[in-house]
């Protein structure tokens, strides 16, 4: 049986770190001090710069449009059904797809992508020569931990309907794995199981594995070059499941770090509001999310069908 709170918590806490997140994504970590010398920590002090205005103050962005594309395909099918998924994320491409990845803007512009997502997905990374491990796939898959069963083959579908790289896969396997292991079992993985399931993939996850459990959260540059590839974004997630001691301490952590800060926080703030519970998040977090409405009406509807 699932816990109701975390169920909310992980799909709430994902959107509050994308919409916390915006605030300072793509920034250094000294543009983060500039703008916000006292820290970010709410929503009304993000700043309308050419790229943030372009969503209200306390709006998610493409990484919870895209948890929600698949959301809506659970609750249609009663699965992660590839199918489905394809369907809605090719409907969300051909609308307004604010802030969309390099990657999967690529991906999801090939025409017949609905005919054949897997094989137009494959087909896309090997034209990158097995180069591109961006992460736009574990940037969504908060959600398919919340399945009652094939968590693990359902994230690496989730995964490579936009990105088939193994380390993506692997990637979203872990984060999956931790939110059901925390919302159906109430226990946390360990290292060494997190270890034994990332060697599955790629041996490259398991150095970031260890990078989380070991170093302190400041030896890694989060707003370098690399702040896109999916393996920064996994030792954040991890990093804050192993020390953060609160949904609030990971969350301004991570947004306080710069580069990529709202995938970083999504994907650290589903797993913490999964941790944690719905009630660990601020009021004022929920109650100034944009959309909140909508998301409750999601969460309520999968809850229903779970």
């Amino acid at each position: 049986m699932f816990d109701t709170n975390k169920v909310k918590g992980c799909l709430f806490g994902q959107a509050v770190g994308d919409a916390l997140g915006l605030g300072s994504e793509f920034m250094t970590k000294a543009d983060v001090l500039r703008f916000y010398p006292n820290g970010l920590t709410d929503y009304s002090q993000i700043i309308q710069d050419s790229h943030r205005r372009r969503w209200m103050r306390g709006a998610w962005t493409d990484d919870t449009d895209m948890m929600l594309c698949i959301a809506n395909a659970i609750i249609e099918t009663g699965k992660a059904d590839i199918a489905t998924v394809a369907r809605n994320f090719k409907a969300w491409f051909n609308g307004v797809p604010m802030g969309i990845g390099r990657h999967t803007n690529n991906v999801l512009a090939i025409r017949d992508y609905e005919k054949n997502p897997l094989y137009t997905s494959e087909l896309v990374w090997k034209i990158s020569n097995g180069r591109a491990a961006s992460n736009g796939g574990i940037m969504r898959t908060s959600v398919v931990g919340l399945l009652s069963k094939d968590v693990e083959i359902s994230a690496e579908n989730m995964c490579k309907l936009t990105h088939f790289d193994p380390r993506c896969v692997g990637s979203c396997v872990l984060v999956s794995h931790i939110i059901h292991s925390l919302v159906y079992e109430n226990s946390a993985p360990s290292y060494s199981e997190l270890v034994e399931l990332a060697g599955r993939y790629d041996n490259s996850i398991i150095e970031y594995v260890k990078k989380a459990n070991e170093l302190d959260f400041e030896d890694v540059m989060l707003d370098d070059s690399n702040k896109g590839y999916t393996l920064v974004c996994l030792f954040v997630a991890l990093w804050c499941y192993f020390h953060a001691q609160s949904f609030e301490e990971g969350l301004l952590k991570v947004v306080n770090a710069g580069g990529d800060a709202d995938t970083n926080a999504a994907v650290a703030c589903a797993i913490l509001g999964a941790k944690y519970g719905f009630d660990s998040i601020p009021n004022k977090y929920i109650n100034n999310l944009v959309n909140k409405d909508l998301l409750g009406e999601t969460v309520n509807l999968l809850i229903s069908i779970l």
